[in-house]
């Protein structure tokens, strides 16, 4: 029992120091790539990257899981922001994230109050041309790729490994549950499932 409380004093003392580390590492990545934001808390440190000409904005109380350390969901990833050139990705106020992907390709916003479970992945843009012809060209692929904005209300929770695809907007309240695939929009106060996503019911 003595060993067992000596090793656990050890332990929180090395995240402690940790933890702050992380977050000086995290306020360098932030002002490196021109991020405007309020406070935030860390475990781990997150991939970042934002081109030049882009805008990106984190809101107050930003929560972010980074890794297995983050939240023991299984996922084993590090959140990830990248925002492309002339692109807008804005997240509101007391957001907190688990080893979440947000690419941003032209625009996504994220309202206050969202919980985007472990292995969440939310884009904005197809990344390639559906016309095979085009993909076979790599410079002409990615200029015709399709782009939409996502939008996500206030109070929304998106379950773990589920995947929000372009032109999407979910309504404040509203629930995704885990694993699903959204490719149309949900309305407000609804639970949506599956893959593609379907109404399940209102809240």
């Amino acid at each position: 029992m003595r060993t067992y409380l000596i090793y656990k004093a050890i332990r929180k003392l090395s995240n402690l120091l940790i933890n702050q580390l992380n977050t000086l590492h995290c306020r360098l990545i932030f002002w490196g790539n021109n991020i405007h934001y309020q406070s935030f808390r860390t475990t781990g440190i997150p991939l970042v990257s934002v081109a030049m000409g882009s805008f990106c904005q984190f809101g107050n109380n930003l929560m972010l899981n980074n890794g297995p350390k983050g939240n023991l969901i299984g996922c084993f990833e590090r959140c990830t922001f990248f925002v492309d050139t002339g692109a807008k990705l804005i997240i509101g106020n007391h957001v907190g994230m688990s080893q979440a992907a947000i690419v941003c390709h032209t625009s996504i916003t994220i309202g206050d109050h969202v919980k985007i479970g472990g292995g969440v992945c939310i884009y904005d843009t197809d990344f390639h041309s559906l016309d095979p012809k085009l993909r076979a060209i790599n410079s002409i692929d990615l200029i015709n790729k399709s782009r939409k904005p996502v939008s996500i209300g206030n109070n929304v929770f998106i379950g773990a490994h589920s995947l929000i695809l372009k032109g999407v907007s979910i309504g404040e309240n509203s629930i995704v549950g885990a694993g699903s695939v959204v490719s149309k929009s949900i309305p407000a106060n609804q639970i949506w499932a599956g893959n593609p996503a379907k109404f399940i019911r209102n809240l």
